[in-house]
């Protein structure tokens, strides 16, 4: 799988977005300009020691990006899509494009993807989740959709053995 920022501004949610993708062997894709420079105490605090083993790429822009990944089908997570994330079906190689926390993925994107913006339910009261939650959750789903295919599931204790 494959995780796209556009133009991420938080190094937290950077960071933390950063170690679910290596948890789940996924490609991490940031698309500049950000908000914080990748070298940050906030990306590594967040990311803790994973950062070293993530597979981190970088975009001048978004044009540059459909450049560097051509026939890529990307799933464009927006609280103005029609579809849930739950009702689309997610190739292994697909990818899903998250944007800045204040501004989203701008519209003049978005336009060309109507087809393929995913949206996750929520109440009335609040805009939208957090980045790096909303992150893990679409992502998850993709991943059941294939059925965690070369994750680790061993459910094991790491004192003790189960009854």
């Amino acid at each position: 799988m494959n995780i796209v920022l556009h133009e991420p501004g938080n190094p937290l949610n950077t960071g933390n977005i950063g170690r679910t993708c290596c948890a789940t062997d996924t490609v991490l894709h940031l698309i500049e300009p950000m908000g914080f420079r990748l070298d940050q105490k906030e990306i590594k605090r967040a990311g803790m020691d994973y950062w070293q083993h993530l597979d981190v790429r970088r975009y001048i822009n978004f044009q540059d990006f459909l450049q560097k990944n051509p026939g890529a089908k990307i799933y464009m997570a927006t609280t103005k899509a029609h579809k849930t994330y739950t009702e689309v079906q997610y190739g292994e190689n697909d990818f899903i494009m998250f944007g800045n926390e204040s501004r989203g993925i701008p519209e003049e994107i978005l336009v060309d993807y109507e087809d393929t913006c995913i949206r996750i339910p929520m109440g009335e009261k609040i805009r939208s989740l957090n980045l790096a939650n909303s992150v893990a959750i679409v992502l998850y789903e993709a991943l059941r959709q294939q059925n965690f295919a070369n994750l680790e599931c061993n459910g094991e204790l790491h004192r003790l053995n189960w009854k």
